[in-house]
This record gives structure tokens, sequence and C-alpha cells, in this order.
């Protein structure tokens, strides 16, 4: 709460530690790899108040964690902020490689998502996530040119997403093999993904 965003950084001022950043609980779910959910306008009231306080203790930065593809919220937070701001963002560039995997080699993307379909009871465990294997369609009935499309899926993006680390110790070396041969078309894939998280921020900052 605002109350307790004031006690803590009185605690930290008092007890002499510097500081650059400081990330509240806001409210609503800040779920991995998707949009924000919940009261976007309810949650702006929160972002105003919590960064008067950082505006009035600090400067310091508001920290948005768990923060990738939450486009629905970077304009409301980069404008109570003014662009004081810490965006933690970087697993969806996972997602954003296995999008190429899906159009340059189907197979090997298939065989990692029938894998996610294995790792994904045990893998979800450390996450607050909504997702349901029985929302991603299997991807034997799918035909090649709508795999990449499963990325833009809630259910099996979210699947892909919390199953990265089993997925990697599985096919990272078959994964780095076709992302090397296909390097162009994955530094285009993850421009774009990146620029879209950046281009509110920098706006803000003009």
């Amino acid at each position: 709460s605002p109350a307790e965003h004031v006690f803590l950084a009185l605690e930290l001022q008092r007890l002499g530690v510097r500081w650059v950043s400081l990330a509240p609980r806001f409210p609503g779910r800040f779920e991995k790899g998707v949009d924000y959910i919940g009261d976007v306008e309810a949650l702006a009231v929160e972002l105003r108040r919590h960064a008067a306080i950082a505006r009035a203790l600090g400067p310091y930065k508001l920290s948005l964690h768990s923060g990738s593809d939450k486009f629905s919220v970077y304009g409301p937070f980069t404008e109570a902020t003014g662009g004081l701001a810490h965006l933690k963002t970087a697993g969806t560039s996972y997602l954003e490689a296995l999008r190429v995997i899906a159009g340059v080699a189907p197979e090997l993307f298939r065989e990692i998502l029938s894998f996610g379909r294995v790792r994904f009871p045990m893998d979800k465990a450390s996450y607050h996530i909504s997702a349901e294997l029985e929302r991603v369609p299997e991807e034997r009935t799918l035909r090649d040119d709508e795999l990449p499309g499963l990325l833009d899926r809630f259910d099996a993006r979210q699947v892909l997403h919390v199953t990265v680390g089993s997925a990697l110790e599985a096919y990272g070396d078959a994964l780095q093999a076709e992302l090397r041969g296909h390097e162009a078309e994955h530094y285009a894939g993850l421009e774009r993904h990146f620029v879209k998280h950046v281009a509110p921020f920098a706006e803000a900052a003009r």
C-alpha cells in the first residue's frame, strides 16, 4: 500500500541505505509473458500515489517487475513516473526466439511444445499464472503456418514461457544452431519486440 511504501522508504533513509528503485506490489495480476490482468484505471490511481511518494522521498525509480508484455500498463506507468521508472523484462525474448523457430524449424517447435506439455505441471509451481493446458491446441493438429500464431495465444504463450528452463536443458543446442543459422530473422524479431517495450518510455523521456 502507499502507507507501507512510505514506511519502507523512511526506514531505508533512517538506516542510511542508498537505493535507486523500489518495486511495490501493485494491484491486479502481473503474470508471466502476457499483458496486465486487472483494472487499468484503478492501477493508474495507485501508480500516481506511489510515484508521488518516490518523488517526495527520493527521487528514485518505481520498478515494474514481471514487466514483459504489460503493454496496457506502460502508458499509465510512464505518465505517473515521468519516465523515472525501471522495467524488468527479459524472459519473453525467448518466446520471440521460439517464434522464429516456429517459422523456420516447425518440427523442432512441435517437439518443444510437446515437451512443454509434459513439464508444465511441474515447472508452473514457482509462478502465479492462469494458463491451462486444455486451452493449448495440439501441435500436431496445426499446419506449419499456424504455429507462429501460438506465440500470440495466452495459454500457449505462458506454457512455453514457464517451461523455458527445462526446454533449454533438453533442446538448447538445437535451438542455438537454428538461431545461428537464421540470425537476421532472430535479431529482427528481437528488435521489434524490444522497440515495442521501450517506445512508451522513450516518449515519456522526451
